[in-house]
């Protein structure tokens, strides 16, 4: 009786689906399609020996289909504007496809080096592939989304495969050590990031990014502590994920523990994703409260630079050093945030720009140095990656030597390179949001943290280790895959440095358009 009541009152005709562009949501499609047929051909062919080599096809195919959909977007955006889909849930515009392109470029370029790490370091390829593309696409609806619950769902669907892919490596105790430390502390951020968008919600009656705006635009709070208190709780959510200190301490035991071309994975697309929710969020849905959370972004910038110098600078493992190096440059993305959040029209243009430059330079730069950590990690009997292990690498393989040499030398701002135009767009930015003392603590931070990098070029050209723990094989080749990753890394960090004009116009329409 029950049944034919309900089925009586609810009939098909009366439920209104929202429309869905399929366009719109291509690459997120391709990237979830290729993982979940990797799924599907994994359980088919099981343990034969074509279901590597096919998955591995077909997980190049899903990536390369989803850069081919963005580039497609990129130009319907221009000609015909954004895109506003499923209820207004999504939006793409020139913001989500500039980032979207860096999270699918990261995730090509990972997919290259993880070819020649998967099965030599025997771990299962056809599972790992399907954890790398649905984790990316995940990312990619985090650059869409325009409404907090799709925020969250995203956040939670990039974060449970990279758990696996952390823990991944289960003959390491320290892979299994970093992915439990990863899950438990990224779910208690995510717990905090939802009871924020629960907040936000009971303070304006809406979840979309575009809803809350117009609330708070037409309405007037006379009580809006809960409304700051929503905004306290995100800022601590994202700021785990873009490891912004004091939520960083996750980051160097993570990045340690993860296998390689995880940690390259993570130490780019991750950010690029966190960011892209963290910009949409504040300067759409709360830019009127910009006087309330821009303070706690400058506090954060600030900390975030000063601890990631100091604590890089006094490592001895160098993938903890390039970890606190990836905090202390997220410092930078964030001295640009605040300044994207000014009043003045002009210069909020500015910080937006230079932040999406700088996360396009950052992510070539980090994955290329953390490519050839994954090599050196390889050719040694341990993988602990102590600067002992990598004394006297111009001596052994003067190829990588010369890669890192380089990455590094980007990462201290060199001229020349594409680290240098980021950094310097972004303290142009601070500047020309009259944040004087930003850019100063910006610019000590990067002289000390030059010293780091330059140490870390001596070690690699001084003699090698006299204690004998240090072996590797010179005659080995290095893999089709990676020395693709290093040279494209390499040639997009120079570009960036020599001819940055290009992709700053880049960078200039996605802030626009925004």
């Amino acid at each position: 009786m029950i049944g034919a009541t309900f089925f009586a009152v609810v009939q098909p005709d009366s439920i209104v689906t929202p429309h869905i562009d399929w366009p719109a949501i291509a690459p997120v499609l391709a990237l979830a399609g290729a993982g979940v047929l990797v799924v599907l051909l994994r359980a088919v062919l099981r343990t034969k020996p074509a279901v590597v080599p096919i998955t591995t096809v077909v997980a190049f195919a899903g990536t390369i289909t989803a850069g081919a959909m963005l580039a497609w977007q990129w130009n319907d955006v221009r000609d015909h504007g954004i895109t506003v889909t499923l209820a207004t849930m999504v939006r793409v515009d020139a913001f989500a496809v500039f980032l979207g392109v860096l999270v699918v470029s990261a995730l090509f370029l990972t997919l290259l080096l993880s070819v020649g790490y998967v099965r030599p370091a025997g771990l299962e390829a056809p599972e790992y592939y399907a954890m790398l593309l649905l984790s990316a696409s995940a990312m990619v609806v985090m650059t869409t989304a325009n409404n907090l619950i799709v925020v969250f769902v995203a956040l939670e669907a990039l974060s449970i495969p990279l758990y696996v892919l952390v823990a991944f490596d289960r003959r390491r105790l320290q892979s299994l050590e970093a992915g439990i430390k990863y899950f438990v502390l990224g779910s208690f951020a995510s717990a905090v990031f939802l009871y924020g968008v629960a907040l936000v919600y009971g303070a304006t009656g809406s979840a979309s990014l575009t809803g809350i705006a117009d609330f708070l635009r037409t309405t007037t709070l006379f009580e809006n502590g809960t409304l700051l208190a929503g905004m306290a709780l995100l800022i601590v959510g994202l700021g785990f994920k873009v490891s912004a200190v004091p939520f960083h301490m996750w980051t160097p035991d993570v990045y340690q523990g993860a296998p390689s071309p995880i940690t390259a994975f993570m130490s780019s697309a991750t950010k690029v994703a966190g960011f892209a929710a963290f910009l949409r969020i504040f300067l759409v849905a709360f830019p009127l409260y910009r006087t309330d959370w821009r303070p706690i972004i400058m506090a954060l910038a600030t900390v975030t630079l000063i601890v990631g110098t100091v604590a890089a600078v006094v490592q001895t493992n160098l993938k903890r050093a390039l970890a606190y190096s990836s905090i202390a440059n997220a410092g930078y993305v964030l001295i640009g945030f605040a300044a994207a959040a000014v009043d003045n029209r002009l210069a909020a243009h500015r910080g937006l720009e230079a932040t999406l430059f700088f996360l396009f330079t950052y992510t070539f730069m980090t994955i290329g140095a953390f490519a050839v950590v994954t090599l050196v990690g390889r050719r040694s009997h341990d993988a602990k990656h102590g600067f002992d292990q990598y004394r006297g690498l111009a001596q052994r393989q003067p190829v990588l030597a010369g890669f890192l040499t380089f990455f590094l030398l980007a990462q201290a701002g060199v001229p020349l390179t594409g680290g240098f135009v980021a950094k310097l767009q972004v303290f142009g930015a601070a500047v020309g949001a009259r944040e004087y003392w930003l850019a100063l603590v910006g610019a000590l931070s990067a002289v000390v943290l030059a010293f780091f990098y330059l140490r870390m070029t001596v070690v690699v050209f001084s003699g090698d280790d006299e204690s004998g723990e240090v072996t590797s094989n010179p005659r080995r080749r290095l893999e089709a895959g990676a020395v693709l990753v290093l040279v494209a890394a390499a040639v997009m960090v120079l570009l960036l440095g020599i001819v940055p004009g290009t992709f700053i116009h880049f960078a200039r329409d996605a802030a626009t358009l925004l």
